[in-house]
């Protein structure tokens, strides 16, 4: 398939982001609201169960899991086709697999809201931020009862806190401003942009650390997801603190997701006369 031929993975690439944005949105604007509360940081599942109980919450667990399924499949694309240019090398190899790992990951997500939309499922949505958390240690105690399965497990922790770093170093050396157009909006909210990829990079980085836990101690009940880095984090020095600073993170996280999904530029698509955010903000 020529690239002049893949210029309809454009409008997938920006469904998924959307649909990206409004999970984190949904994930970070609930756990703040549930601390002001007094309660706790939620996890994904128990963040779109919420949303299924609320006005006008099914609408929007559609358009996720449109986004969902949109965002996979773009991944997939994109990998199979370097959309984004990442090359054959090591390197570009390396991260074309990630995508059809965060490909994989954001179906998972879409198949969280299935059963909400058309099972007349709860989500999870008690508010204690265990939905998501409950059936991650029952995979990953079925995993570790296969031979060499500490190990996979192990494999799979290396890999969550290598995106982790991925996404912290990209905030932290601006390299996410390659793949975006420059204009008034990606410059007056590029620091916003910033701090919100280094939020999302430290929580996937936790979740990493804790299927680190579970392969070192044979103890399934140590994994977890969203839910558990918050609870995690909640339990170092100012917990608490580090916890809602997070979650304010995040919700720049859903604006950079929402940035993304209207001015990404996709390198074999999009053309090489497009100035990217990188060129502007360069140094002179």
């Amino acid at each position: 398939m020529t690239e002049s031929k893949l210029g309809w993975a454009v409008p997938l690439m920006r469904a998924g982001y959307i649909g990206k944005g409004l999970v984190y949105l949904a994930v970070a604007g609930i756990s703040l609201y549930s601390i002001w509360r007094g309660g706790s940081a939620q996890d994904t599942s128990s963040a779109l169960g919420w949303l299924d109980t609320t006005w006008g919450g099914g609408v929007l667990l559609f358009v996720i899991f449109i986004g969902m399924l949109a965002y996979a499949l773009w991944r997939v694309l994109d990998a199979a086709f370097d959309l984004e240019d990442y090359g054959s090398d090591a390197k570009g190899i390396v991260a074309r697999i990630g995508m059809l790992v965060t490909g994989a990951i954001h179906l998972g997500i879409g198949a969280t809201v299935f059963p909400l939309l058309f099972g007349g499922g709860t989500g999870g949505g008690s508010g204690d931020g265990s939905g998501e958390g409950s059936s991650i240690p029952g995979h990953v105690r079925t995993v570790m009862e296969w031979p060499g399965g500490r190990w996979l497990i192990g494999a799979a922790a290396v890999l969550i806190i290598g995106a982790g770093v991925h996404y912290m170093r990209q905030g932290w050396t601006n390299e996410y401003r390659q793949h975006l157009r420059a204009n008034p909006v990606t410059t007056r909210w590029n620091p916003v942009l910033k701090a919100g990829l280094i939020a999302h990079g430290v929580v996937v980085g936790v979740v990493g650390l804790l299927f680190g836990f579970a392969a070192w101690q044979a103890n399934p009940q140590q994994a977890g997801g969203t839910g558990e880095a918050f609870s995690w984090l909640s339990g170092q020095v100012y917990g608490q603190i580090l916890v809602t600073g997070v979650c304010l993170g995040l919700l720049g996280f859903a604006l950079f997701c929402f940035v993304n999904a209207a001015y990404r530029i996709v390198p074999k698509v999009s053309g090489p006369d497009v100035q990217t955010l990188a060129a502007k903000l360069m140094p002179r």
